[in-house]
């Protein structure tokens, strides 16, 4: 089975495939094909997505280009994600983003946004220092 990361516009990161849902300490959260991530920075079921983006501010078109894209070359297996302490998302295991407008790469590790407010999105730029970004 492959791992998806699909970036919805203006919305959550869906994850698809083999995915296992840490805390910061490496506790498992979830383990399932389809889990839904809060990227806006303001759901109160963080790091899930509870649809607040819907009526919040947070706008991104989901698409992106990926300087550091990686060949996944037949590499298989789980897609852990480690929601950090009130700081991005670590990514680790073969995976495809997929964005809108045919934006779409692959990786076996990645820093994802999850304050809603870098300005490289889906992936950290480390605003969430700057931004006080609060996950607890």
């Amino acid at each position: 089975m492959s791992n998806r990361i699909k970036v919805i516009p203006n919305g959550p990161l869906i994850l698809y495939g083999d995915i296992e849902l840490q805390d910061a300490q490496g506790e498992v959260l979830e383990r399932s094909a389809e889990i839904g991530l809060c990227r806006c920075g303001l759901s109160q079921r963080k790091p899930w997505c509870d649809g607040t983006h819907k009526q919040s501010a947070f706008s991104d078109d989901a698409c992106f280009e990926d300087d550091r894209a990686q060949a996944l070359d037949g590499k298989e297996g789980r897609l852990t994600v480690q929601a950090r302490t009130n700081a991005m998302y670590i990514a680790a295991g073969p995976m495809t983003l997929e964005g809108a407008q045919g934006s779409v790469t692959t990786r076996t590790r990645a820093a994802l946004c999850r304050c809603g407010q870098s300005a490289r999105k889906p992936f950290c730029d480390v605003s969430h220092k700057a931004c006080g970004f609060r996950a607890d």
